[in-house]
């Protein structure tokens, strides 16, 4: 007798079912990525305040900080920053030292929902690489930010880790915190307002 293969498709809030291994962009909603994304916390939920601070959060702030990095990119590459961290919603958010111990396998999982991903809403599979690295940026400067003001990190500790932006690109900005629900919807709305401009 042969065993049946594990199961690797979760089922959505939407009701879609959604293959881990062979993800299908019609099978992706983005209530469901907002959903995912506003209940999974960043930092391991070693955060401050009364809220989790959640994937969903650090996408409106990378995306808002790369409309300050590429403030002429169109609104599709401004959709891909808000995505960036989009196959979270499924896989977790998983901190960089576990990325690294389980190895490439995870990068291909994440690869593979984030290209399912890109295509549902528009975007190439791959970005270009300009774009990339503009968003990696967005990334990291929101990682310092996130990392300096509710995850206990000292500035000196955190500039080994994540380059310190300029203070001209950060002004005005701040880590916010809100309940999952308020962040999904936000995210939501942000995201149809950038789809809506592609």
């Amino acid at each position: 007798m042969t065993k049946s293969p594990p199961r690797a498709w979760q089922r959505m809030l939407s009701g879609r079912r959604l293959d881990l291994l062979d993800p299908t962009p019609m099978d992706i909603e983005v209530e469901d990525i907002a959903h995912g994304l506003a209940f999974v916390a960043r930092w391991n939920g070693q955060t401050i305040g009364a809220h989790a601070y959640s994937v969903a959060e650090h996408s409106l702030l990378v995306e808002n900080l790369f409309g300050r990095i590429a403030p002429t990119a169109p609104a599709k590459w401004r959709l891909a920053a808000l995505l960036h961290d989009a196959a979270e919603y499924v896989i977790g958010d998983m901190i960089s030292p576990v990325k690294s111990a389980i190895g490439p396998k995870y990068s291909d999982l994440e690869a593979r929902l984030s290209a399912a991903i890109h295509t549902r809403f528009g975007l190439p599979a791959e970005l270009p690489e300009q774009v990339r690295k503009q968003i990696k940026r967005a990334d990291r400067i929101s990682a310092w930010m996130e990392a300096t003001r509710i995850a206990g990190f000292s500035e000196t500790e955190a500039a080994k880790f994540f380059r310190p932006p300029p203070s001209t690109l950060i002004e005005g900005l701040d880590v916010t915190l809100r309940p999952p629900t308020e962040c999904r919807t936000a995210f939501t709305a942000r995201h149809a307002t950038l789809l809506g401009q592609c």
